[in-house]
């Protein structure tokens, strides 16, 4: 922030700036995506990933 703004702040004011002010939140992402496509997963590690483990 110093270095972008020329203004020094502390860690709890950024929090309130982006918080308070900005009214960010503290989001985490989801464990597993919805779209994850377990049976793709599967066919990937059995046949593409033996074949770029040995190389050319």
């Amino acid at each position: 922030m110093e270095r972008a703004t020329g203004v020094a702040l502390s860690r709890a004011s950024v929090w309130r700036l982006l918080t308070g002010r900005l009214g960010w939140s503290l989001q985490r992402p989801e464990r597993r995506a919805v779209e994850r496509d377990e049976s793709e997963i599967a066919r990937w590690i059995a046949h593409e990933w033996p074949r770029i483990k040995r190389g050319p």
